[in-house]
C-alpha cells in the first residue's frame, strides 16, 4: 500500500473494488485522493461511511460495475479470490480499461492453484474462493495490458485457517 501510496500523484482518483469496512485501505487511500470504494454488502459500506465519513462508497457488484470517468489507481485487496477464476482475466482487461494510461493496481490474488471452492463457514459467513497460480496470475495481468512493477508472495494468518499466502502485485496501465 505504501508504495501505491508513494506513486500516486496527491488529488489521485483512487477506486477500491471489495471496500469492505473500509479498514485499512480506505482510510489510507482517502487521505490526500479522491477515494470512491464499492462493496456488494450494505453492512460493510455502513461500517466503511463510519470509519472513513469524508470517502464515496456505492452499493455494487464489482463483476459488473462500469465507474463513470477513468482513475487514476484501483485497489483490490483480498477480493479477487472469491470470484470465480475463469472469470479473471476479463476482469483484469476490464480494471484497465477502468485506469487512465500510466494508472496503477494494487491488487492481491491467490498464489497457488485452487478450483472452485465454497466453504459454509468461513469467518461466520459463507464464502466462494478460486484462484490460480502466482506464475497464471501473472501472465494474465500482462495479457491484459499491465507492466508489472512489483509483485511478491506475502504469507499472512487467517483466524481459524493458520498461514496463507497471496500474490501481491502492483501493477502499471502500459
Amino acid at each position: 500500500m505504501a508504495k501505491l501510496i508513494d506513486l500516486l500523484p496527491k488529488r489521485s482518483d483512487v477506486l477500491e473494488i471489495g471496500c469492505g469496512n473500509g479498514e485499512p485501505a480506505a482510510r489510507l487511500l482517502a487521505a490526500g485522493n479522491d477515494y470512491t470504494g464499492i462493496d456488494v454488502s450494505a453492512a460493510q459500506l455502513e461500517r466503511a461511511r463510519a470509519h472513513v465519513p469524508d470517502a464515496t462508497f456505492l452499493q455494487a457488484d464489482y463483476t459488473v460495475f462500469e465507474p463513470s470517468a477513468l482513475v487514476d489507481a484501483v485497489v483490490a485487496i483480498l477480493t479477487t479470490t472469491h470470484v470465480p477464476r475463469t472469470e479473471h482475466p476479463e476482469l483484469l482487461h476490464r480494471i484497465a480499461r477502468w485506469l487512465r494510461r500510466g494508472g496503477l493496481l494494487l491488487a492481491t490474488f491467490g498464489s497457488g492453484d485452487l478450483p472452485d471452492r465454497y466453504e459454509d463457514d468461513w469467518l461466520g459467513a459463507p464464502m466462494f474462493f478460486s484462484h490460480y497460480d502466482a506464475e497464471t496470475n501473472l501472465r494474465l495481468l500482462e495479457e491484459a495490458g499491465f507492466d508489472l512493477v512489483k509483485h511478491e508472495i506475502v504469507p499472512m494468518i487467517e483466524e481459524g485457517h493458520g498461514e496463507v499466502r497471496f500474490l501481491w502485485v502492483l501493477a502499471r496501465r502500459a
